[in-house]
């Protein structure tokens, strides 16, 4: 350190501050791992040292400066640096690091920029490492790009040089504190009354159901959300390739997939872990999300007993699920006929749910479609309730209502066989419903 950090400057510059807050950083990181500092107690180590270095450097500096040095130098080692205090809000839902001088931010299904920076690149990377080694995960120069997740669920990916051109990108989407029920998507007007007791009576009743929808439109939430009504006599086995399901039950096993070593080689893939829940007895396999071969795995499980199965897949539309599932399929590297992939979709799945999310950052179920299996060469599908837009307000708020087409599924005496005896009045497109509640 130079003469900037002794005696008694009268004013610290930005970049001594920087280079202040490195200083402090560095030795007390050190002095953690040296002492072997309990986790209970390294806030308090951390505090009592920045005094006795604040003391020893002859640093004269305001008492709201000091604050935030501390605040920041925590962070830094004992958290996730200056995105912190961005987790720890609860209005932040989205944080988008594009290299260390910008930090965009979502609240509310708007994005900002914020003000909140990193010192340079090496800086980006030292949070990057703390969130991805505790999962034996790595990124570097051969492998550049990861994902992973936070000890609360969120999920997290990161990309570095020389893939991010601009210095390294990480990208969180933060899962709430406090779970969402689907009481929660109601209030929020993510889907109607009627919506949620048809997927409870589906759901309950085994039927097996895809979550269509884009990037960052709320696949996730609600799969979280279906699978709450799964009952707890079940024993459920999820798949994810970075776990981010909160399910409540006692009998879940999760697995996670592993990516290859240095030596490219022992990574444990989406398929495998399909193939393997196969043998583990699963009453419910929920897969995070298909996105390769394991679509041909996840629908012969789905063909083959294993039925009430849970999965999302990323398209636009429930169509467009279709198409893509087929896509998927061809990946498993099978040479199979289109209209055998086609007979297999239609005849796996029951239901797709579309999660859409809007242009001015609501997220709601569009549309509830059952697959209503093949005419000729083309997969049936058929519309059970659909959200409908009526108009955009000046401030850019999308008006419109979620309603029933007016359809009855094809699969209602599976419904009633097991128990649920929806009446017509809930899929009547103009009416709403006396009694909504799906009862044994």
């Amino acid at each position: 350190m130079n003469d900037t950090l002794s005696g008694t400057p009268q004013r610290l510059t930005g970049q001594d501050l920087v280079r202040l807050k490195k200083f402090l950083t560095d030795n007390l990181m050190r002095a953690l791992e040296m002492e072997g500092v309990p986790a209970p107690q390294r806030q308090s180590f951390v505090q009592q040292n920045i005094s006795r270095v604040f003391e020893q450097t002859q640093l004269k500096l305001p008492e709201d400066i000091k604050k935030e040095i501390f605040k920041q130098v925590l962070n830094d080692l004992l958290g996730y640096g200056p995105i912190q205090p961005l987790l720890d809000d609860p209005d932040v839902s989205e944080i988008m690091v594009n290299g260390p001088k910008k930090v965009f931010v979502e609240k509310k299904g708007q994005l900002s920029k914020s003000s909140i920076v990193f010192d340079d690149d090496d800086h980006v990377l030292r949070i990057i490492d703390r969130i991805i080694l505790p999962l034996g995960r790595r990124v570097d120069y051969d492998s550049p790009t990861v994902d992973a997740r936070l000890p609360d669920g969120s999920r997290v990916n990161a990309v570095v040089r020389p893939v991010a051109i601009d210095g390294p990108s990480i990208t969180i989407r933060k899962f709430r504190k406090d779970k969402l029920s689907v009481q929660n998507l109601i209030e929020f007007g993510s889907l109607s009354q009627q919506m949620a007791d048809f997927l409870l009576a589906c759901v309950r009743s085994r039927f097996n159901i895809v979550i269509s929808g884009g990037t960052g439109s709320g696949k996730t939430t609600l799969l979280n959300v279906l699978s709450s009504f799964i009952p707890e006599n079940e024993r459920i086995v999820t798949i994810e390739d970075a776990a981010e399901l909160q399910l409540q039950q006692d009998h879940v096993m999760r697995m996670e997939t592993k990516s290859a070593n240095a030596d490219g080689q022992h990574a444990v893939t989406i398929r495998d872990l399909v193939k393997n829940s196969l043998r583990m007895r699963p009453d419910r396999i929920v897969v995070g999300e298909v996105r390769g071969g394991e679509a041909l795995d996840m629908l012969q499980a789905m063909n083959t007993g294993h039925d009430g199965s849970l999965t999302t897949v990323h398209s636009n539309s429930p169509r467009d699920a279709i198409s893509r599932l087929e896509t998927l399929v061809l990946m498993a590297g099978m040479d199979l006929p289109l209209k055998v992939v086609r007979t297999q979709i239609s005849s796996a799945i029951d239901l797709i749910v579309q999660q859409t999310r809007l242009k001015d950052g609501q997220r709601k179920v569009t549309s509830i479609t059952e697959v209503a299996g093949m005419e000729g060469d083309v997969v049936v599908l058929t519309d059970i309730f659909k959200f409908n837009q009526t108009g955009v307000t000046q401030d850019g708020k999308v008006l419109g209502d979620l309603r029933p087409t007016g359809i009855r599924p094809l699969f209602t005496p599976r419904l009633e066989a097991s128990g649920y005896k929806l009446g017509s009045e809930i899929f009547m497109a103009n009416k709403p419903p006396a009694d909504p509640s799906a009862r044994r």
